[in-house]
């Protein structure tokens, strides 16, 4: 169901893209004239010697609350670009990186359980990617999901490439011109396809409703354009709503999983993977403490978690593009709410026929604290087609609340 609006303006609590300002942005929306609030003030300057401020705790959930924190999708420059922010594109370029030789490094000799063997099984499966325009080249990573070539990576990684060419370099070193398949922006979900291979080895998914906080994890791929590299961690936290913009002023929000493992730009696209060598996300976004061209991993990443990506993948290779359950309302982006404030609903969708009207607040999402709109974006989105979930409510005006039950959208 294409015409329900689940839409939000960022507001200042979310992390700024480097070089990219905050765009408005809506969750298939075919009518995203609503107003959401004000535009958020310009980030300042960080101090270099002052200390941030504590996190108010009721907002140690939400993504981006330190002051000199920035966030960026780690697509890479092609041949060692340092940063290349939000997508590619920027010519910038490394020249200690791209001094080095890329061909791919072999696959490592299984030694017992461990990174080890997680690496000897995954990185047979994984694949550089790169796409040269008129305006330069730009390098991610990708999972090959199926035998005959189709490969799992972020939109923001093969963005433009109708104007240019696509080609991918196997594990063994092979380079293989690739076509763009589909991708959904504000997911920063996308599918290519290999030309003419078959037989390849294919990654496995793992169920990402099961992985838990403590957990062991690896990634695998590309960073600054040095291919097969695998860095290990864990899950830091679950369930980060988190929004990126890209320079071309396209805007992504994943429910993501967070993790310590070190991702850089050119990881975009790659897997996370759990010890059993299962992808459980993908890697798609990294925070910095820096704003600029020595941008790079403090710790936190964040990756789109596998169940939702193969659900979206899916869909892009039957049906070219993806859909989302849905609530049927527009939420509006407000710092002075906690939680998501609705601010409009439409008339016969789910959340109408659910009772909720404009002005209501939602507070949780079955057992999920909703401290912010993104947060019941991300929410509801992870949810299947057709699901029954409990929301609470609140009322301002009144200091009432209550609980309902409202059945997403089906299609």
């Amino acid at each position: 169901m294409n015409g329900m609006n689940d839409e939000t303006t960022p507001d200042d609590r979310g992390f700024q893209p480097v070089n990219s300002p905050y765009q408005s942005w809506d969750s298939n929306a075919t009518n995203p004239g609503v107003e959401t609030g004000s535009t958020p003030e310009a980030r300042p300057e960080p101090a270099p010697a002052v200390t941030p401020e504590p996190v108010p705790e009721r907002n140690k959930r939400t993504v981006g609350l330190g002051t000199a924190l920035a966030l960026m999708l780690v697509g890479s420059v092609a041949t060692g670009g340092i940063v290349g922010v939000a997508v590619a594109n920027t010519g910038a370029q490394s020249n200690v990186v791209s001094s080095l030789d890329q061909s791919s490094a072999p696959v490592p000799e299984a030694s017992g359980n461990g990174v080890g063997q997680v690496a000897a099984d995954v990185l047979p499966t994984v694949v550089s990617i790169e796409l040269s325009t008129n305006l330069g080249s730009s390098s991610g990573s990708g999972s090959i999901i199926s035998s005959d070539g189709m490969v799992l990576t972020n939109h923001h990684v093969v963005s433009g490439s109708e104007q240019g060419t696509l080609q991918v370099t196997l594990n063994d070193g092979q380079v293989l011109p690739a076509d763009f398949v589909a991708s959904d922006p504000s997911t920063d979900i996308a599918v290519i396809k290999i030309r003419d291979v078959s037989g390849l080895p294919v990654m496995g998914f793992g169920d990402s409703d099961e992985i838990y906080v403590g957990q062991e994890v690896v990634a695998v791929g590309s960073p600054l354009g040095l291919s097969s590299t695998v860095t290990s961690g864990i899950v830091s936290s679950l369930n980060r709503p988190v929004r990126a913009s890209d320079g071309g002023g396209e805007s992504s929000l994943i429910d993501a999983i967070q993790t310590d493992a070190a991702i850089n730009p050119g990881n975009s696209g790659g897997p996370l993977v759990d010890m059993n060598g299962n992808l459980i996300g993908m890697n798609s976004v990294i925070a910095s403490l820096s704003s600029g061209d020595e941008a790079g991993s403090i710790g936190l990443g964040f990756a789109i978690p596998s169940n939702f990506a193969k659900r979206v993948a899916d869909q892009l290779i039957s049906d070219g593009q993806a859909a989302q359950p849905l609530l049927g309302v527009q939420v509006a982006a407000r710092t002075d709410v906690n939680g998501a404030l609705i601010a409009g609903v439409e008339a016969d969708g789910p959340a109408d026929q659910a009772g909720l009207v404009e002005g209501d607040v939602v507070t949780r999402l079955n057992d999920r604290v909703i401290d912010n709109s993104d947060a019941l974006i991300a929410a509801v989105r992870s949810q299947d087609f057709g699901e029954t979930v409990t929301l609470e409510i609140s009322q301002p005006d009144t200091g009432q609340t209550r609980t309902v039950e409202v059945t997403l959208t089906t299609e």
